[in-house]
């Protein structure tokens, strides 16, 4: 592997360039002439400065042609879109690891999304997308507390590959590790995946709890119950709820639950004390997917039954401006008493 492709130049585009560019050469995709250039000519962008060994390209085939491993790192709402894209450049030789932290609801319409036709059979992980899209078989996703502040600053961390394929995983390590960096393996895929989309809603409610002057205590009960609900929702698509317990499932809670470098946090601590959904949405630097998948993963609580009381209450609050302190006083008075019963 002597040069790795990357797909997308954002926040965390340019954080995984920096990392696998310390292994191998890194040429990185953008649909921005300006993004490109400034990549090129002054190997600088997002206030980062990169190595010479990291290019920018706009065009597919020049990704698709030189690299056979692909690192995918894009908006779940625009992913299905970028496959499409990508589709008739794609070979079955090629391999494909994704970062996108979210679920895929494109094939539904909107007159769906708001009725019972909407199951759990209409959401899609992201390796499902490729799948459907491509044909790329080996494929895998890259989860865990990654805050792309915290890596690009130089401070180490670790991740998830995730994937089927042993050889995705060795691959995905071998051009990710490094002093500071550190990449584990798994083989549940779609647990890897489920969690990293389902951490950025507990994430908005642990910001909306900051945002109201709530302490430690209040954010690690919403943490561990938060933990509850993702392995009671994994469980409930078929995954096995042990994985939950990783890096990619409470690693990244934690991370992603306390750290003010996560957007999905900040929306909720702005929300908090007093700033508008569309405000906070129109002026955020980067996409909040914690807020897209808290719509998608609620219809789908409620046309599948299924007991997601933080998931419900929180909807209750970012979409229909029901009262915080009510919310709260709810989730306090939930009977149900059992501590752990997911085990």
């Amino acid at each position: 592997m002597d040069t790795v492709g990357i797909i997308g130049a954002g926040s965390f585009g340019i954080t995984i360039s920096k990392i696998v560019s310390r292994n191998v050469n890194v040429l990185l995709y953008t649909r921005n002439p300006e993004v490109k250039q400034q990549i090129n000519e002054n190997h600088f962008h997002l206030n980062t400065k990169l190595r010479s060994n990291i290019v920018a390209t706009d065009r597919i085939d020049d990704l698709t042609s030189q690299c056979q491993l692909l690192f995918a790192v894009v908006p779940s709402s625009s992913f299905r879109q970028m496959m499409r894209d990508f589709c008739p450049y794609l070979r079955p030789y090629h391999i494909m690891i994704h970062a996108t932290k979210g679920l895929d609801v494109s094939k539904i319409t909107d007159e769906d999304f708001q009725s019972s036709n909407f199951t759990k059979a209409d959401v899609n992980t992201m390796t499902e997308v490729i799948r459907q899209e491509s044909n790329v078989v080996r494929v895998g996703c890259m989860s865990g507390p990654n805050l792309a502040r915290e890596i690009l600053s130089g401070q180490p961390a670790a991740t998830v590959i995730a994937s089927e394929y042993d050889e995705v995983i060795r691959l995905g390590q071998q051009v990710l590790s490094s002093k500071k960096f550190f990449a584990f393996g798994s083989h549940d895929l779609k647990a890897a995946e489920i969690a990293g989309a389902f951490k950025n809603i507990i994430a908005v409610a642990s910001g909306i709890l900051a945002g109201m002057g709530m302490g430690k205590n209040m954010q690690s009960l919403l943490i561990t119950r938060g933990l509850r609900e993702m392995i009671y929702f994994g469980t409930a698509l078929g995954t096995s709820g042990s994985a939950y317990l990783g890096t990619a499932g409470i690693g990244d809670l934690i991370a992603t639950c306390t750290s003010e470098d996560s957007r999905n946090y900040t929306f909720g601590k702005r929300l908090a004390k007093g700033e508008s959904f569309d405000y906070i949405m129109q002026t955020s630097s980067e996409v909040v997917e914690g807020v897209r998948t808290l719509k998608i993963i609620n219809q789908l609580a409620r046309n599948e039954k299924l007991n997601l009381p933080i998931v419900q209450v929180l909807y209750k609050v970012v979409y229909e401006n029901y009262n915080k302190e009510r919310a709260l006083e709810f989730l306090m008075n939930d009977n149900y008493a059992l501590d752990v019963d997911f085990l």
